[in-house]
């Protein structure tokens, strides 16, 4: 026995002494990192802790080392030679080593889930439209533009060559939006001064003058573009309202299914079929929209009043100047419209007087960026519609027989029964209410039944709605003020009513249909149908929440559809679609000024619809009145050609006239076309089916 075997002590095992190399394997070097090594001195300890991966001994120990490099750069591997596996010390070397080191060190690494990969630029593109096309908003304009192509169908079947209702006020408009564009693209100057009605000046004011479409004027030329125009122009009229009518019954609170049967009630209602040949009237979606805008830049909602921490003071001026541009398409909807925004204005500054300085004394309440954005925006509105009412004023200075009177209210007044009668047009209420219409005696504006559905789902808003009661009268009154509104001299010959307002009030006595005053009452039964459509999809919400699994019963999901499938359906129309007749070839190529005979409103105006190939004067024109120079004109030349109508065109300064053969029958000129023009001093030709006689 030797003397290391002495007392039972055991040779040293190789394994032993691999413990205390500094090139020891990072197992090991990592269960004893945390406690001095015991075989080893405390200089060589602190001197391994400050090496590198390359080279031990171009070590600077004043040089600080951070935790990694202390840890997990050590050029340590299981050989014990302190060498790198390949020998090279790379930085691949080192990673891999890093990493190893990680999983050896926390096992559970392993099940930790794969990192996302990053996407690349096209991903991040595909991601942002799909988020796009999936909002809310985006899905609510699209919606709106599929279901106005389909509810005015067939508008877009034939858009060349056809109009929606009748051709003679959808042609004067047609020119109207055809002229704006010429003028402003040719002589600014003369807009105000249309190339119909010559002589006349202003006469493009005549009428509401769609002013605000002037950038679709711009596109194209002749009849053909301006019967497309005004066919895109009235589908998307359609879809403005039902996508401003949304926003708005959005964001004073109702849900969207609610603010989608506000959508389509206010633009598919039923009376309105019956002013499918006003664009002016249809044109419309401004008002919601504008309402909407101002209201969101407010912070204030019918559901959860004035919110500070909401308000955009952007969203107030976008609010103002939709509704200058709503005004600018006429102010037989935009006058009422105006009236009303002064109202809430008023109403506003009351509010922000007693928050100031009576009820509880607040620093500008409203704050001073949201009270400069009214005021701005609000002089702009002011300022348009000044400079837009400017020339009416002039043209009723010139044509007193311009001017509205009682009797002219009195006839378009519409009584109570209108509230429940359906105009032609309806496909669902027409032929049924045939009778009713019989008894009032101007049907188109008389016949103003917003829908039975909505007045059922309005009834059920008053007493089931996400509104606050207080709110649900308010809409209740706002209804039955516009329908007394609506009826004109009808309700107690209009003495409380209507006729103090076309008396005193500026603007007023220009309005002669004041059925059209529907509109708003459209709009708050529209408000009041979302607030119970809302309060019952919110219902089955909570129901569908306290099933197992939480999911709603098909039945239940149909349920809340069915408000806006029904008033859908009851919004389908019949309107006829009749073709425009044709421009003749002499519109083509004769000059101006000319007259084309016979001439009446309705035949005068598709007269402005062929003139738009080359804009040419022309003293044919239609328009709400009739101006007392062509009504002689029409009077002298009865029996033209003869030397009293000759002589008097002469005068105005027309030199051609030219007379369709299929306009002729049944009027004096059927048989004056083909008389002797001998000692007139006049010419006659035939263009085509047009006998032109050059003066």
């Amino acid at each position: 026995m030797t003397t290391g075997q002495a007392g039972g002590a055991q040779p040293p095992h190789p394994e032993a002494a691999r413990v205390t190399d500094p090139a020891a394997t990072p197992t090991s070097r990592r269960a004893d990192k945390d406690k001095p090594e015991t075989t080893t001195s405390k200089h060589e300890t602190d001197t391994n802790k400050t090496k590198t991966s390359t080279d031990k001994s171009e070590t600077d120990t004043g040089k600080t080392k951070t935790d990694t490099d202390t840890d997990t750069d050590k050029p340590e591997n299981s050989t014990g030679d302190g060498a790198s596996p390949t020998g090279d010390g790379s930085p691949a070397d080192k990673d891999a080593t890093d990493t190893a080191e990680k999983d050896e060190r926390d096992p559970f690494t392993s099940f930790a889930p794969a990192p996302e990969p990053v996407p690349t630029r096209a991903g991040r593109v595909a991601r942002a439209v799909g988020r796009f096309l999936a909002h809310e908003w985006t899905l609510a304009v699209l919606g709106s533009l599929a279901l106005a192509v389909a509810m005015t169908w067939p508008t877009l079947r034939y858009p060349r060559y056809t109009l929606p209702q009748d051709y003679w006020d959808p042609s004067l408009q047609a020119w109207q939006m055809a002229w704006t564009g010429h003028a402003l693209l040719t002589d600014p100057g003369r807009l105000l001064h249309s190339n119909a009605f010559f002589p006349e000046r202003w006469s493009f004011v005549f009428s509401d003058t769609l002013l605000g479409y002037a950038p679709a004027g711009m596109i194209g030329s002749g009849p053909e573009a301006a019967l497309l125009r005004y066919n895109i122009m009235f589908v998307l009229a359609h879809a403005l309202a039902t996508f401003g009518a949304y926003a708005l019954a959005r964001q004073l609170g109702a849900g969207r299914i609610g603010a989608a049967v506000a959508g389509v009630t206010y633009t598919y209602a039923p009376w309105l079929l019956a002013q499918a040949g006003h664009l002016h009237v249809v044109s419309n979606g401004g008002i919601p929209l504008a309402l909407a805008m101002l209201a969101r830049g407010h912070g204030w909602s019918l559901r959860h009043g004035y919110r500070p921490e909401k308000r955009r003071v952007r969203w107030v001026y976008a609010g103002w100047l939709v509704a200058a541009w709503q005004l600018s398409l006429g102010f037989g909807i935009g006058l009422p419209f105006a009236y009303v925004l002064a109202g809430i204005g008023l109403v506003a500054t009351i509010t922000w007087v007693l928050r100031r300085w009576v009820v509880r004394p607040v620093r500008r309440p409203f704050g001073r960026r949201l009270f400069t954005a009214d005021a701005v925006g609000g002089l702009i509105f002011a300022a348009v519609g000044l400079l837009l009412a400017l020339p009416y004023f002039t043209v009723a200075k010139l044509h007193p027989q311009a001017e509205r009177t009682l009797d002219d209210l009195a006839w378009y007044s519409p009584p109570a029964t209108g509230f429940l009668t359906a105009p032609a047009e309806s496909r669902v209420w027409g032929d049924l209410h045939e009778g009713a219409r019989s008894t009032l005696p101007w049907h188109p504006e008389m016949t103003l039944l917003p829908g039975y559905v909505l007045y059922a789902l309005a009834l059920g808003g008053l007493f089931f709605s996400v509104w606050r009661v207080r709110h649900r009268l308010l809409l209740l009154a706002g209804v039955v003020v516009s329908m007394v509104l609506a009826m004109g001299t009808e309700f107690f010959d209009g003495r409380f009513t209507l006729v103090p307002l076309f008396e005193h009030v500026p603007g007023w006595n220009g309005l002669r249909t004041p059925g059209r005053l529907m509109l708003w009452a459209t709009l708050l039964l529209g408000l009041l149908a979302a607030g119970s459509v809302s309060a019952f999809a919110s219902r089955v919400r909570k129901i569908s929440a306290a099933r197992i699994p939480s999911w709603p019963n098909p039945w239940l999901r149909l349920a809340t559809l069915l408000p806006l499938l029904l008033v859908t359906v009851e919004g389908l129309n019949r309107t006829p679609h009749p073709v425009v007749p044709v421009q003749p070839e002499a519109m083509r190529t004769v000059d101006g000024p000319l007259l084309v005979l016979p001439s009446d409103q309705s035949h005068d105006q598709p007269v402005m619809l062929w003139s738009t190939t080359r804009f040419q004067d022309i003293v044919n024109g239609g328009s709400g009145f009739t101006p007392t120079l062509l009504e002689d004109v029409r009077e002298v030349t009865t029996a033209f050609p003869d030397q009293a109508s000759v002589e008097y065109l002469r005068t105005l300064g027309v030199r051609n006239v030219l007379i369709p053969r299929d306009l002729v029958a049944g009027t004096p000129l059927e048989i004056s076309i083909d008389a002797p023009v001998d000692g007139l001093g006049i010419t006659r030709e035939e263009i085509g089916d047009v006998v032109v006689y050059r003066l």
